[in-house]
């Protein structure tokens, strides 16, 4: 009887209703307030801030020329001083997204986000069904590669690993 229901959760279906790469961007809902979406009754949300991004870029700045003398040979060095510019590229930003409900975060369930991650290669600790450190990282460098930089799991991603199979109305 085990064998069969190993068999029911491998059907294809899961990669029918998956998103492509990249697809996980638009889980992400910037609100400039401070709770979640109206969504259909039921949804889970989970929220993430994340950091601007900062460029520095220094360049030198001539403050005075070399000095030669008659025959062509430096008196005096030139004197440069360092100036430093600060850019922002990206805003700080508060998002939400429709995420599992915490009852569904079952030690299977991470057991099961584990594997699915060290079948793509971002997760090689060992399976634990504990959401730890190297499980928190893989899962944020996937779904970063797929649209969403966030350490938080997406009910989207979890459909995309194959690891939750129903979606909630509307997503």
């Amino acid at each position: 009887m085990a064998g069969s229901a190993w068999l029911v959760a491998c059907t294809p279906q899961i990669a029918v209703d998956a998103p492509a790469k990249g697809d996980l961007a638009g889980e992400a809902v910037h609100l400039s307030g401070s709770g979640p979406p109206d969504g259909p009754e039921g949804t889970c949300w989970a929220h993430d801030l994340i950091p601007a991004v900062y460029e520095t870029t220094t360049e030198q700045s001539l403050v005075a020329a070399e000095k030669r003398d008659a025959d062509g040979h430096i008196v005096t060095p030139a004197a440069y001083k360092s100036v430093s510019r600060l850019r922002v590229l990206q805003d700080r930003r508060d998002i939400w997204f429709v995420a599992p409900c915490p009852d569904e975060m079952t030690p299977g369930f991470l057991a099961t986000l584990q594997r699915a991650l060290k079948a793509r290669g971002y997760y090689t600790a060992g399976l634990t069904g504990v959401m730890d450190g190297a499980t928190t990282e893989a899962l944020r460098k996937y779904q970063a590669d797929h649209g969403l930089d966030s350490p938080l799991l997406s009910r989207a991603a979890a459909r995309q690993l194959g690891v939750a199979t129903t979606a909630l109305p509307g997503t």
